[in-house]
């Protein structure tokens, strides 16, 4: 029996350009960094490896996962030359090492840059054609909130991306590696378009359960019902990625049929771009209101979603807009902050557990949108190491040194390292504190709600600015191509910024 061998290549963070500090291997590291065997060893049970496992041995054929590296990082800035140098170098290395390989299945994220590189997937995807040549099949999975670009399309067979927002990372692996087996086994040709939209939106409407998305993505799979078609994946671009072939795009996979596959293409994009005013609705509320309306409920949990400093989406994690809100409006709490503080947690450590502070916090990074508040509070509890967590795709976390600083109504979770920005509950768990005894809890995050579903009774937007703010409009935009909608008003997606080559697209 013939043995077909797969290699896998999973390597993943999201970039957002207004967040200053660089991404290191040291975040890489936070997460969980694999190489080899150790790869599928950590799979674990709901992240996209697992599902590409899920693939194999639900289709019965003589499979071999050849591993060469997982490595994830949370959101942050630009990842620095070095660690793209390092995984470029690993891919080198490790397909080299891999012998004969029939397929690849490469799981990327598709926002992610590095210092002096714009398009580090697309790099990285380039990467991997050039040492296995055009006769081995390449089948990306991205994020759905990649910014899919020309080299990414050239580089690969076929594109699949996340269905749903909150992501489900199993599926994506699922899909990708199961289209990745039939093209080995049936003997498929894949053919691929994509269309570039002129378009960055804000975050509230990205959901895809409701509203605008959902009427977006649930076309996708309407036309995936037809047999020619393979995948088809809108991708709505984060919204903090600063670069030049910046925008949403459509990409659609057909079997051997390309015109079917432009066609389809166009129809997709032209769907996002009629519903570009109804991605463009804002339901944050401002600051003062939010807290109040938390502050009002009877019983139950109120989560506060930090639009403007959401760690998932890749800001400092250093907003202490809520907090300086909740005090000064005097808040009954008690009211859950996380904030990632190294500063404040080296004044903590040095002053031990039980001692009365008096230090600022908050804009330790991202100091173009925030400045530190005064407050003084007692170190409940000091911790070191990593933090067991369930339901998201790595099984533990390295917070860094964190310490439990309790201002008057308000628990705030400082941590040294960037970690999940307090957006599980088991990072409290795992400090002794129970989340669903709090009224409040300030979420960094402005989709992923889904880890604190279970507890929460009420979830409220807040208006906050930061990296990841949802007014647009007013972040320092300095590589996004021009004109593109709403920064400037356009009727049209296909003129004037159609770059060489891409027929088509807008």
């Amino acid at each position: 029996m013939t043995v077909l061998r797969i290699g896998l290549i999973h390597i993943s963070q999201e970039t957002n350009d207004f967040n200053p500090q660089p991404t290191t291997l040291e975040d890489y590291a936070a997460f969980g960094l694999y190489e080899g065997a150790e790869v599928l060893a950590r799979a674990g049970s709901t992240g996209q490896i697992a599902g590409h496992l899920a693939a194999v041995a639900e289709s019965g054929m003589a499979v071999e996962t050849v591993p060469i590296i997982r490595a994830h990082a949370v959101a942050g800035g630009r990842i620095d030359r070095s660690a793209h140098a390092f995984f470029l170098d690993r891919i080198r290395s490790g397909l080299a090492a891999a012998g004969r390989l029939d397929g690849l299945a490469l799981q990327l994220h598709g926002a992610c840059a590095a210092e002096g590189e714009d398009d580090v997937e697309g790099v990285q995807a380039a990467l991997c054609r050039e040492l296995l040549g055009r006769s081995v099949p390449i089948v990306l999975a991205l994020d759905h909130h990649a910014n899919v670009t020309r080299r990414m399309v050239d580089s690969v067979d076929a594109i699949v991306g996340h269905r749903t927002q909150p992501h489900d990372q199993f599926d994506t692996g699922l899909i990708g590696t199961r289209l990745l087996l039939r093209i080995l086994s049936e003997r498929l040709a894949p053919r691929m378009a994509m269309r570039k939209i002129p378009l960055v939106t804000h975050q509230e409407q990205f959901l895809t359960a409701r509203g605008p998305m959902k009427t977006w993505f649930d076309r996708a799979r309407t036309l995936e019902a037809d047999p020619r078609v393979l995948q088809t994946v809108p991708f709505p671009m984060q919204p903090r990625l600063d670069v030049e072939e910046g925008g949403w795009t459509a990409v659609v996979v057909t079997d051997g049929d390309q015109a079917l596959a432009e066609r389809l293409a166009d129809e997709l994009a032209d769907l996002a771009w009629c519903l570009r005013d109804n991605f463009l609705v804002r339901e944050a509320v401002a600051v003062d209101e939010a807290v109040r309306m938390a502050d009002a409920e009877a019983d139950g949990l109120v989560v506060l979603s930090d639009t403007g400093d959401t760690v998932f989406g890749g800001a400092a994690g250093d907003s202490n807009v809520i907090l300086e809100a909740m005090l000064r409006l005097r808040s009954r709490g008690p009211a859950l902050v996380p904030m990632i503080a190294p500063k404040v947690v080296a004044r903590l450590f040095d002053a031990g557990e039980g001692a009365i502070v008096t230090l600022p916090v908050g804009a330790e990074t991202a100091t173009a949108f925030f400045a530190p508040i005064e407050v003084t509070g007692r170190v409940r509890r000091l911790a070191h190491g990593r933090v067991a967590v369930s339901g998201y795709q790595d099984g533990e976390i390295d917070m860094g040194r964190t310490a439990v600083f309790e201002i008057g109504p308000v628990t705030l979770l400082a941590s040294e390292l960037r970690g999940v920005g307090g957006n599980l509950p088991d990072v409290y768990r795992a400090f002794g504190i129970e989340p669903a005894e709090a009224k409040m809890a300030v979420l960094k995050t402005a989709s992923n709600f889904q880890y604190f579903a279970p507890i929460t009774r009420r979830v409220i937007r807040v208006d906050t600015r930061g990296p990841g703010q949802s007014d647009v409009f007013t972040l320092p935009w300095k590589r996004l191509p021009r004109p593109i909608y709403p920064l400037e008003r356009m009727s049209r997606r296909d003129e004037p910024r159609t770059p060489p080559g891409l027929r088509g697209a807008a």
